[in-house]
């Protein structure tokens, strides 16, 4: 299999933390979707990471997608989406929102990237977006005491947290306090500080 895309994306990241965690052999391609459109165009017109290119030349886009593809590939004692309800749908739900808050940081990067006034309307509604959000991950994190969010094994919901976290504080480092939000901090720590999430990381590089 062929990753494309660089990890400072939190997208790209999870999934390669994914495959990674699973002993998946894959080919890491750090593209840009700006850069190296013109090289990731052929694989994926939308020009968006993450993609992964199967062995047999099949596409997938999305990393959630990606990560339903992979789990296929596992038995039911290491997949890590729970395969049963209720745990399923309590995962998705804090990987959706986690991955939610990865798409309204970038939202936010280039409303102010690419516009020479910002539109205070929009880039207050994506702060109050991303402050609602990590309350809510905040109180479930919280109330949780094992130490991963759906028991003692690691899941994509885990990940999708830490990863995200990581990239706001890069990309908008004073946008929010993270100290606000201990259970939040805590995990993502204990997360970047294993040796897949130091292995899988690059620091934020900001498109030209």
């Amino acid at each position: 299999m062929i990753l494309i895309g660089q990890y400072d994306s939190p997208f790209v990241r999870r999934v390669g933390i994914a495959l990674t965690l699973y002993g998946m052999a894959f080919e890491h391609r750090p593209w840009s979707s700006f850069a190296d459109a013109d090289r990731l165009r052929p694989y994926n017109p939308l020009t968006r990471v993450p993609t992964l290119v199967l062995e047999d030349g099949t596409v997938l886009i999305d990393s959630h997608i990606i990560l339903d593809y992979l789990d296929g590939l596992v038995a039911d004692d290491r997949v890590m989406f729970p395969r049963r309800e209720p745990s399923r749908h309590r995962a998705l739900k804090v990987a959706t929102l986690a991955c939610g808050l990865g798409d309204k940081v970038v939202s936010l990067f280039y409303e102010k990237r690419l516009h020479e006034n910002a539109s205070a309307l929009w880039v207050d509604r994506c702060r109050c977006q991303i402050e609602a959000t990590l309350a809510v991950l905040e109180a479930d994190r919280s109330d949780i005491a094992s130490e991963f969010w759906f028991g003692e094994r690691i899941g994509h919901a885990d990940i999708a947290v830490a990863v995200v976290l990581r990239f706001l504080g890069e990309v908008h480092p004073e946008l929010v306090a993270i100290s606000n939000y201990p259970a939040l901090r805590a995990h993502a720590e204990r997360l970047e500080a294993l040796a897949v999430f130091q292995a899988i990381s690059q620091p934020f590089i900001a498109p030209a």
